[in-house]
């Protein structure tokens, strides 16, 4: 039987949702994969559907998650279903719904100078996500953000205070993975528009997160 993905785009069009999650649907299918594509929360509140996944790919920044959308995301993830996502839109999602952070792990703060070059430095070299790939630079929003103590760290980036000088000498979380009950959560900062993936680093980092956090 099929493994079962569930893909849910929407929210600040900016982060090129629905562009970004094609990126990565064709990955899913050559790896088995029956994909469900919905551009609706209501997904979430389908308990039959949420019932049948072994995965969720989320990429919907801000926006706003209503009570029954929150228990459905929730059930799922604590009975095994992964759950993975890049940038603003796993990690700029809901503002203000404090179960939901605790869950992917962060928060987005800012990003001071916008769009611009910034390392990202591999610091686990003995994981399966990050095995073989080297520190690489990448052209995007540099997060500043929020993270949870928990987080099994994959990969920072460090700030240099030109934009903002208080972050100078800053090591900030890029990459991460962590478990929420019995399921695993998979999170990059890289992303801000499906772009970001021409990156082969940022690609594949995201490609193995997936796999990883899958049931």
């Amino acid at each position: 039987m099929p493994k079962k993905a569930l893909m849910v785009w929407g929210g600040w069009d900016g982060h090129t949702p629905k562009q970004s999650c094609d990126r990565f649907l064709p990955f899913l299918q050559q790896q088995g994969y029956e994909v469900v594509v919905k551009d609706s929360l209501a997904a979430y509140a389908d308990a039959d559907l949420m019932g049948s996944l072994d995965l969720i790919i989320q990429s919907w920044t801000m926006g706003k998650l209503e009570k029954e959308q929150w228990e459905g995301l929730d059930k799922a993830v604590s009975s095994g279903v992964g759950l993975a996502g890049w940038h603003g839109g796993l990690c700029d999602s809901f503002r203000g719904h404090c179960s939901y952070h605790w869950m992917t792990g962060g928060q987005f703060l800012s990003h001071p100078g916008n769009i611009k070059d910034y390392r990202v430095d591999i610091t686990n070299w003995s994981d399966p996500i990050t095995e073989g790939l080297k520190s690489f630079t990448i052209k995007s929003e540099q997060y500043y953000m929020l993270v949870d103590p928990a987080n099994v760290v994959l990969a920072t980036t460090t700030f240099d205070g030109v934009h903002h000088e208080q972050s100078q000498g800053v090591v900030m979380p890029t990459v991460w993975k962590k478990r929420w009950g019995k399921g695993r959560v998979f999170f990059s900062a890289l992303g801000h528009v499906a772009a970001d993936f021409d990156v082969p680093e940022a690609r594949i980092l995201m490609e193995r997160g997936m796999l990883w956090a899958s049931r």
